[in-house]
């Protein structure tokens, strides 16, 4: 599914965040991206967005190189890949309806087929009884959950989440996590970046450590050391 080859980051300052990073994704897979604030979570994340360009090396998604595409095919490329964030990043004059709703409408689905999507998503996150509420009336992890509805509403193969819990209390924490573990069971890639290592070592699966810009171990099944 994800293919990175030799990837490497350095910023304007001289800078490197990332080096010489190698890592392959199977599809359906879930992977903790574990490591301290600094390691080069958010920037591997960034690049696989295409939020960011790296300075050399090679991303391939379903064997598509993402350094030859095209400026007007991100797009394209972005609606296969749903991405949640720790801040949430939620309009907060819409309503959770409206919020997750909108990235289907800019894509020109019928209102018929955004009804019945946004209500199976809802569903699946425990939060249909809140669609008219506007995101100042929700709790921290009802947020993230509306965030992560809005992230897989359109199906996409693969799910990106950034620090997902890094604002939540342990017990909401542990919810969310068991929910991305429940979408990765619906055939969906789960990278989740995080640095909490209960979760870590609650959730058992693979893990990918980096620091420095380097990754330093890959266990297949493993704890957060």
């Amino acid at each position: 599914m994800i293919k990175i080859k030799n990837l490497e980051k350095i910023h304007k300052n001289g800078f490197k965040a990332l080096k010489k990073v190698n890592l392959h994704v199977g599809k359906n897979e879930f992977i903790y991206l574990v490591g301290p604030s600094g390691a080069g979570k958010t920037t591997l994340l960034n690049m696989i967005f295409k939020f960011d360009r790296p300075t050399s090396g090679e991303i391939y998604i379903d064997n598509c190189p993402l350094t030859s595409i095209h400026d007007r095919q991100i797009p394209h490329l972005r609606r296969n890949i749903g991405v949640v964030f720790q801040d949430f990043k939620l309009l907060p004059k819409r309503t959770v309806y409206e919020n997750i709703a909108f990235a289907l409408k800019v894509m020109h689905y019928s209102r018929a087929n955004i009804r019945r999507k946004v209500s199976q998503v809802l569903d699946l996150v425990g939060l249909t009884q809140k669609e008219s509420y506007f995101p100042n009336q929700l709790s921290g992890g009802e947020k993230q959950r509306i965030c992560i509805a809005r992230a897989i509403v359109n199906d996409p193969p693969i799910l990106l989440a950034d620090e997902p819990t890094g604002s939540l209390d342990p017990d909401t924490s542990w919810e969310i996590m068991h929910l991305l573990s429940k979408i990765n069971a619906r055939n969906t890639t789960v990278i989740v970046a995080t640095h909490n290592k209960g979760l870590v070592d609650d959730l058992r699966k693979r893990v990918v450590t980096l620091e420095s810009g380097k990754i330093i171990r890959d266990q297949q099944i493993g704890f957060y050391q």
